[in-house]
């Protein structure tokens, strides 16, 4: 499945921070004592393990950010499958620049990759069933746009970006409010039209109080079980968007995928990673 890319111009200010936390003021001293100036070489990024891709632009774009006259060529685009031993991508040209780019590429294509593999095993077991897996805001400080981009490569959705997306009520919100009632009809006071009211609630008596104050787009079943799960779908009998969420295991998802929720975030698909294994290999 094709993916629209986030427009490069988004992504350069990250690559630049990667590359002068990499390089320093000196530059990689290693190649500049033992590699003579024009060396030119062919490099292979392969992936080692078998997986979704992502990251392959960040890649590109860390190379090009380097040196511009390095020829990058992308066989497995992002959101694509891998299997063990593909070429992802190829670089040419000058040995120097193409290991200055090496960590940086490879530290973001890995972990990315990794997400991105996770949410399709989570995905997967969503199968006949209308849920969606999304994400969350458990994110790596300065990589929530692209780990949100490889959860998307991964066949998953996303969740809101940052706290200026969405009214989004949890129980620290209600504690602090008063109220269900009181932060339900503070809250369609606040919004506009094109701003969606998501309120959290921990059992069926809250869920009750919910639908009969009104204002709400989307209630989050937190932590409750599947038989509650399936009593609240049947509550809210289409009124609301229903997501789930709360120890949301891959074990777990296909029974909670048939309670009938619409959505089930999976706050470990960013915050719990196993890096995609990726090599650059001369």
């Amino acid at each position: 499945m094709e993916h629209p890319a986030v427009p490069d111009f988004l992504l350069e200010d990250l690559i630049k921070r990667a590359l002068d936390e990499d390089l320093g003021g000196a530059g990689d001293v290693t190649s500049r004592a033992v590699i003579p100036d024009g060396t030119q070489y062919s490099a292979r990024l392969n992936a080692r393990d078998p997986g979704v891709i992502s990251g392959m632009q960040l890649a590109r774009i860390a190379f090009h950010t380097v040196n511009r006259d390095l020829q990058v060529k992308t066989f497995i685009a992002d959101g694509q499958v891998a299997k063990k031993g593909d070429v992802c991508m190829t670089i040419d040209g000058d040995a120097k620049s193409i290991l200055m780019g090496e960590r940086v590429a490879l530290n973001l294509a890995g972990r990315l990759s990794g997400i991105a593999t996770m949410t399709a095993a989570f995905v997967a077991e969503t199968k006949g069933h209308k849920a969606k897996i999304t994400c969350t805001r458990k994110t790596t400080p300065g990589l929530r746009l692209v780990e949100k981009e490889a959860v998307r490569h991964g066949g998953g959705s996303n969740h809101r970006f940052g706290l200026n997306d969405a009214i989004m009520i949890k129980d620290n919100h209600i504690a602090a409010a008063g109220s269900i009632k009181d932060v339900l009809e503070r809250a369609r006071e606040f919004a506009s039209h094109m701003r969606m009211i998501e309120i959290e609630v921990d059992n069926l008596k809250q869920l009750e109080t919910v639908l009969k104050v009104g204002g709400a787009n989307v209630v989050l079943l937190d932590n409750m079980s599947n038989a509650d799960m399936k009593t609240a779908v049947d509550m809210v009998n289409g009124v609301l968007t229903v997501e789930a969420s709360g120890g949301m295991q891959l074990d777990r998802i296909a029974s909670v995928a048939a309670t009938g929720v619409d959505y089930i975030s999976v706050g470990a698909l960013t915050h719990t990673v196993t890096n995609l294994d990726l090599g650059l290999d001369f």
